[in-house]
């Protein structure tokens, strides 16, 4: 897809369609109304038709346009004429993609820019524009013998105004960036597990170096895991064949000297349970177990192609969980690199054993700030649903950061509490902590088993679960949680400018 900004007046535009915005009571949006006395009035004819309220999500494609340029024009409605709330601009922003989409169109011009959108700026808005749009052309064909009949769509103009070009340049080259991030951590998620195994994630890594300069990736391999101590990821992975790996990726766009962000990102590129072995309904869903590690490629990714002045170090434990008779037992007591004892109660509550060895690991670098993000438990979809992803963590300004750039990104998370009473479910008769707290507070007992290895630094957790995939007749990836990852790196990079 080509997107790119045009400052041009609409009488000079050339286009397949142009998209403009339209309010309730017949109401037209600035662009619309210049577009309007273009073309003689035919917008307010056909609003006085009432063939299109201007509610949000409605949409109607002019197809005959007299002595224009542009050949079609696709109006949006808007809703009521005040400014947008940002989840209904992006529900504006969906409808006129899908309508694309429908249209066969391969080349359109979008003036939805000059609507107004509460508490966001002209960057935003155009960044929008590239996320939605991308995120709705999306399609995975790599498994698939024949192409499907796919949107035609190949070129996207955003008009904006001639002093408006550099905020417009600024929102297109984020909203690139976040996009592609997404559609790689996309791609990744929705490959199956006989394919993206813990080698294929490492081989991802290792691409991403090579094409950037400030990207390098180090693979460690189960003998080095071995050789530190890492008792609780190995456990995870003896029971399969394909051997574990942890990622390393290292982004170095910052000061020499100054302490990176460490992310760390869950790489279970299958998950059936272990011995606590997954029902089979659904369990191909599994596959998804990786998200977080593939948004850790597709944040890192992003962050080299806006060349953020920061160092940011991205972890990948990538294992699959796979019942053998070599595979962890419930009952099994398990020794951390960090020297904790580990009694595995469910052999299904793997992540948090790989993650707890990484964020071990992760002291090494001496990080600013660390911030895992994993599909962990099911329980977070009991609590959340799938609009917000679970939040959780020792630090308040870390964590407070992280609410903050979800509300810009439009990826919001929702703070649930990590209180010292919960580590009471953790308790084990056997070892040093349990790896499960019982039926209540799942989500909340699983985090505060990671607090346990990240007690020396900053830290959040993000619990992905419900966010991270889309399931039934829609089912795949999201991408998220790059938005916000990459917009929580956008607020650090340029804090006070």
């Amino acid at each position: 897809m080509n997107y790119s900004i045009e400052i041009n007046p609409l009488e000079t535009l050339q286009s397949n369609c142009l998209i403009v915005g339209v309010y309730n009571n017949q109401q037209l949006s600035e662009s619309a109304q210049a577009l309007d006395k273009q073309i003689n009035g035919l917008l307010t004819t056909i609003m006085a038709r009432g063939d299109i309220a201007g509610k949000i999500n409605d949409t109607l494609l002019l197809n005959v346009i007299p002595d224009s340029a542009i050949e079609r024009i696709l109006l949006v409605g808007l809703g009521e004429q005040k400014p947008l709330s940002a989840k209904n601009y992006r529900k504006a922003l969906a409808a006129a993609i899908n309508a694309v989409k429908k249209s066969r169109l391969t080349s359109v011009a979008v003036s939805l820019t000059d609507c107004d959108v509460e508490k966001a700026d002209l960057t935003w808005k155009t960044r929008q524009i590239v996320e939605v749009f991308s995120d709705a052309l999306y399609q995975f064909t790599a498994c698939k013998s024949k192409s499907e009949d796919s949107a035609t769509l190949e070129t996207v103009v955003i008009t904006a105004k001639t002093h408006e070009a550099e905020a417009a340049s600024t929102g297109l080259v984020q909203g690139l960036a976040i996009a592609e991030g997404m559609t790689l951590t996309k791609q990744l998620a929705d490959l199956p597990a006989n394919i993206c195994t813990p080698t294929y994630l490492a081989q991802q890594a290792l691409t991403l170096a090579g094409a950037y300069d400030a990207l390098e990736a180090t693979i460690l391999e189960v003998a080095d895991m071995e050789q530190l101590g890492m008792g609780s990821l190995l456990a995870v992975a003896r029971g399969s064949r394909q051997p574990a790996k942890l990622i390393t990726l290292e982004y170095h766009g910052g000061d020499k000297n100054s302490k990176p962000i460490v992310l760390i990102g869950k790489g279970l590129t299958f998950d059936s349970g272990g011995i606590s072995l997954k029902p089979g309904a659904g369990m191909d869903e599994m596959k998804y177990d990786m998200c977080g590690g593939a948004a850790v490629l597709g944040t890192l990714q992003a962050a080299a192609q806006l060349r953020l002045p920061l160092n940011i170090v991205g972890l990948v434990p990538a294992s699959e969980n796979m019942p053998d008779g070599q595979a962890n037992k419930p009952g099994d007591i398990l020794t951390s690199m960090s020297g904790k004892t580990i009694e595995v109660l469910n052999t299904d509550a793997e992540g948090r054993l790989i993650l707890c060895d990484t964020l071990t690991y992760a002291q090494r670098f001496n990080p600013e700030v660390v911030i895992d993000l994993a599909t962990l438990t099911g329980a977070v979809l009991v609590a959340l649903g799938r609009v917000p992803s679970g939040l959780l963590g020792n630090d308040d300004a870390l964590c407070n950061d992280l609410i903050t750039a979800g509300e810009t990104a439009n990826d919001s998370v929702w703070r649930l509490p990590l209180w010292e009473e919960y580590q009471e479910q953790l308790k084990s008769n056997f070892a040093d902590l349990a790896n499960i707290g019982g039926k209540d507070a799942g989500t909340i007992t699983a985090a505060c088993f990671l607090a346990n290895f990240a007690e020396n630094f900053r830290w959040a957790h993000l619990d992905i679960a419900g966010t991270a995939w889309r399931t039934g007749s829609a089912k795949g990836a999201t991408g998220r949680p790059v938005p916000l990852l990459t917009q929580y790196l956008l607020n650090r990079a340029y804090a006070g400018r």
